[in-house]
């Protein structure tokens, strides 16, 4: 298994790499260029970057996938399916930026619109799939039958990850990094705790997670420092969906909090800072949120928020694994 793993990994990498410069030809005829919020005036030098740059991993996942998903594994070719209509609403959210010329897109009302229809769809199809509502509790490696929860919880998990994902897309090489030691753990996880998985699912979960780690990769050589294109919401929202899906079908949704955390931060942040902002009529608890930008305000280096985003991540990733060993 882990031979396959590697391969899918190194070949997802190899067309990744293969279809950037066709990606950034078809963005740069698009015009799809990030304009930047006024109140981030540091990041003022990247207005007119390429942006929708989640096509780059989005699409090597989708034509690998075609090859070695089948209707015996119909929970994987949903985690795909779901990713991927999250994906085309970050696009749809990116075709407005791009096309209006402004960083507005679509309103917070019509995107958590569109972020909860394709929840509460995957949380149907799973309480099919699983009617027990069988779920892993952390640390005590045990399953609970939560039954008819499991679908009100999928659908939080699936809105709330993929906000929090999209959320800590603010940085460079940030959300593409801590993603892949996420995807890392949770397929450690996943072969650790097979036996509460149907096999052929456990199997083909690692395959999806190992493919998309290795596109990421390839998309971090031109997203890293200072970045030549953005994922845009098209790859933020892709990311948080297959995230969160993959974390709920494999039983592991209760490790989100905890394996990531950092995402988890980015939200909480910002929920904090708006909350707070509003009670006491213009105060706050940061310089700015999401977390990461109380940083860069505090005088960190992007490169740095990076490196202590993904080694956060790493060591509660080593640790999950450790208890279930």
């Amino acid at each position: 298994m882990a031979k396959e793993i590697l391969t899918y990994f190194l070949i997802s990498f190899a067309i990744a790499l293969v279809l950037v410069p066709i990606v950034f030809t078809v963005l740069k005829k698009m015009q799809a260029k990030q304009e930047i919020l006024k109140y981030v005036e540091w990041h003022k030098s990247k207005s007119g970057t390429a942006t929708m740059g989640g096509w780059i991993f989005i699409l090597p996942t989708v034509i690998l996938c075609f090859f070695f998903l089948s209707p015996r594994t119909p929970l994987s070719n949903i985690v795909v399916i779901a990713a991927v209509c999250y994906g085309i609403l970050g696009f749809l959210d990116d075709y407005l930026k791009v096309r209006r010329a402004d960083n507005l897109g679509l309103r917070a009302y019509q995107k958590f619109i569109g972020q909860g229809g394709i929840a509460i769809l995957v949380a149907v199809f799973y309480f099919m799939a699983n009617p027990d509502g069988r779920i892993f509790i952390p640390f005590l490696n045990v399953t609970w039958d939560i039954g008819f929860w499991i679908m009100p919880l999928t659908v939080l998990v699936l809105v709330a990850t993929t906000n929090s994902v999209n959320l800590t897309d603010g940085v460079d090489g940030l959300a593409a990094s801590v993603s892949i030691f996420y995807l890392i753990g949770l397929m450690f996880i996943i072969a650790l705790v097979s036996n509460f998985v149907y096999v052929e699912e456990a199997a083909s979960f690692q395959i999806i997670t190992a493919t998309v780690c290795g596109a990421l990769v390839c998309y971090l050589l031109f997203n890293s420092n200072k970045a030549k294109v953005f994922m845009g919401d098209t790859g933020s929202l892709y990311l948080g969906g297959i995230i969160a899906t993959l974390s709920m079908f494999s039983l592991m949704g209760l490790f989100i909090p905890i394996l990531g955390a950092m995402f988890v931060l980015s939200a909480v942040s910002d929920i904090i800072q708006v909350g707070y902002f509003k009670m006491t009529r213009g105060k706050r608890v940061f310089k700015m949120a999401p977390f990461h930008h109380h940083l860069e305000k505090s005088g960190w280096h992007e490169a740095r928020i990076v490196w202590l985003y993904c080694t956060v991540t790493i060591i509660l990733g080593v640790t999950c694994v450790m208890f279930l060993l």
